[in-house]
C-alpha cells in the first residue's frame, strides 16, 4: 500500500515514455525541449505546492506513499509534476504531428475569453477559499498573458484539444488519487463541488500545469528553430 502514489507515477509515464521513440513522433529528440519546461513550470508548482501543504488545502495519506520527504512534501508529489507534465505534452505533440490542421485556431480566443469570465467569476464566488482563489487567479495570469501579450508562439487550439484529450488519463489518474484517497483535500478550501471524488478546481489546475508546460515548450522549440536556422 506504501508504494501506491509511486506506482500511480510510474503508469503515468509509462507509455508516453516508451512511446517516446515512435519514428514519427519521435519525441525523444525533442526532450532538450521538454525537460527545460517541465523543470520551470515544475519549481514554480512544487512553490506552490508545499504553500497549499502549509496552509492544510490538502495533505498525504500516509498508508500510499513510501515516507521520504522534501520540504514538506512526498518524493512521490514532486515526482508527479515530472510525470503527468510529460505524459501531457506527449499528448500534444501526437496530436500535432498525427493532425497537423490548425483550422480552428480562429475559435481558441473565444473559448480562452470564456475562460478568462469563469476565473473572474470563481476569484469573485471563491474568495476566502485558498485553492479556489489562487488557481483561478493563476490561470487568469498564464492564460491571459499567453492569449494577450504573447504575440510570437499561436498554438491554442492545439493545447484545448490537447486538453481536452488529457482529460482520459486525468479522471482515471486523479480519481484514484482522490478515492482511496491518496491526497485529501480540505473541503472549506475549496467550492464544495466535485466530479466523482474530484474537486472541480482540479480541472483547471490541470490546466494551468499543461498551460504553462506546453508554452514554455512552443518557446524553446521556437528558439531552438532561430538556431539551426
Amino acid at each position: 500500500m506504501n508504494y501506491t502514489y509511486l506506482l500511480i507515477n510510474l503508469a503515468v509515464i509509462f507509455f508516453p515514455l516508451v512511446l517516446s521513440f515512435d519514428k514519427k513522433v519521435h519525441f525523444f529528440s525533442k526532450w532538450k525541449f521538454v525537460f527545460p519546461a517541465i523543470l520551470i513550470t515544475g519549481v514554480v508548482f512544487l512553490i506552490w505546492d508545499i504553500l497549499f501543504t502549509k496552509l492544510d488545502v490538502w495533505s498525504f495519506n500516509p498508508n500510499y506513499i513510501i515516507g521520504i520527504n522534501l520540504l514538506g512534501l512526498p518524493l512521490e508529489e514532486m515526482l508527479f509534476f515530472l510525470t503527468v507534465p510529460y505524459a501531457c505534452v506527449f499528448i500534444y505533440e501526437c496530436l500535432n504531428v498525427y493532425f497537423p490542421k490548425n483550422n480552428l485556431q480562429k475559435y481558441s480566443l473565444a473559448i480562452s475569453n470564456l475562460l478568462l469570465g469563469i476565473c473572474v467569476a470563481m476569484l469573485f464566488f471563491g474568495h476566502g477559499r485558498w485553492y479556489t482563489f489562487i488557481n483561478f487567479g493563476f490561470l487568469l495570469v498564464v492564460l491571459g498573458y499567453v492569449e494577450y501579450i504573447n504575440s510570437k508562439h499561436r498554438f491554442m487550439y492545439r493545447f484545448f484539444r490537447a486538453y481536452l484529450v488529457s482529460l482520459i488519463p486525468f479522471y482515471i489518474v486523479n480519481g484514484f488519487l482522490t478515492a482511496i484517497p491518496v491526497v485529501i483535500y480540505n473541503s472549506r478550501e475549496n467550492v464544495g463541488f466535485n466530479v466523482g471524488s474530484i474537486p472541480f478546481e482540479d480541472h483547471f489546475y490541470l490546466m494551468s500545469l499543461l498551460l504553462m508546460n506546453v508554452y514554455l515548450y512552443e518557446v524553446f522549440k521556437s528558439r531552438g528553430a532561430k538556431r539551426i536556422a
